[in-house]
């Protein structure tokens, strides 16, 4: 297992500098650059600031240079500055990261309980009203897009009901508390997390009638079993697997739709940092977010593949 580990650290390095070098690139093929963000109709700058103003900043150089530049800043820990605001990026995504978690920590604990709990009822009641009622409602929170979701709840809990908050992490003007807090978190983490149950629900029910057609269910009802144990020990644990991907590959969604959540719901994580880094045309803002993002989801597969061998014992790694 020790080997395989640092086998896949090691594979993970040229893949984040592989995955860097494309947004780079995207990231100057945009129209427009940070300086020409930076003027507005206001405050017009002459053509000869501007030219100062990329020289300053190191945009009148080649690609090539730029990008060497940053990552022999990156080895030296150093993720570099904002364009627009000249913070260092580093503290910008520490500082947005815990909001980010805890909406996403949220909404994937909730898509996990609410999944797996209806979709073990949906296989163990099969062919029932209740199955048929589930797959339903499944199929509908498939079809709907996060966004969709977010303007509904939006306007039936916020603002014909006023149940909860529509923007912000706490109420302005108040001191911080957990209530206030979760009264904010609510709306945008459902948002995010019910798409992801119908898949978790979906994928409960498919794995669970496989594991039900084998032999030693049949065995474990008769030797006796009780039927809770024999759907925790036997049926739960064997149908885990798929499961456990489909967890896996959730992060990588789960980040994509903070981006179009954090936006809705004003969110102030790194999704939203996204979108107004991408607005001011703010590359190494995009690239040291994009790098973040990717090591997170590198780090999630492979804590996915440690989780299988503890799941099912049979499975080892070289």
């Amino acid at each position: 297992m020790t080997k395989y580990i640092l086998r896949r650290l090691l594979i993970s390095i040229p893949t984040l500098i592989g995955i860097t070098m494309i947004i780079f690139l995207l990231a100057s093929l945009m129209p427009g650059d940070a300086v020409t963000a930076m003027t507005s109709i206001d405050t017009p700058l002459s053509d000869e600031l501007m030219k100062i103003r990329r020289g300053q900043l190191g945009l009148d150089q080649p690609l090539p240079v730029q990008y060497a530049r940053w990552l022999g800043q990156l080895l030296r820990g150093n993720m570099g500055h904002s364009y627009i605001s000249g913070e260092r990026i580093s503290w910008m995504i520490f500082n947005r990261i815990p909001a980010s978690l805890e909406l996403m920590g949220v909404s994937l604990l909730f898509s996990i309980l609410i999944g797996i709990i209806l979709g073990v009822l949906s296989a163990l009641k099969r062919y029932s009203c209740i199955d048929y009622t589930l797959t339903i409602l499944g199929f509908v929170g498939l079809s709907m897009p996060v966004f969709f979701l977010g303007m509904v709840f939006i306007y039936v809990f916020a603002l014909r009901m006023d149940l909860f908050p529509t923007s912000g992490m706490v109420t302005l003007g108040e001191p911080f508390s957990l209530a206030d807090n979760l009264r904010h978190l609510f709306l945008p983490a459902l948002s995010l997390g019910l798409f992801r149950t119908a898949v978790f629900m979906r994928y409960t029910r498919s794995s669970m009638l496989e594991v039900l057609k084998e032999d030693y269910i049949r065995t474990a009802r008769a030797k006796g079993l009780r039927e809770p144990a024999i759907i925790v020990r036997h049926i739960l644990r064997n149908a885990m697997i798929p499961i456990v991907t489909i967890i896996g590959m959730t992060l990588p969604v789960l980040l994509a739709g903070a981006v179009i959540v954090e936006t809705m719901f004003q969110w102030p994580g790194t999704g939203l940092l996204y979108i107004t880094a991408i607005t001011q045309r703010d590359s190494p803002v995009i690239v040291g977010l994009t790098l973040v993002i990717a090591a997170m989801v590198l780090l999630s597969n492979l804590l996915t593949d440690m989780v299988y061998a503890v799941i099912d014992p049979r499975i080892r790694y070289d």
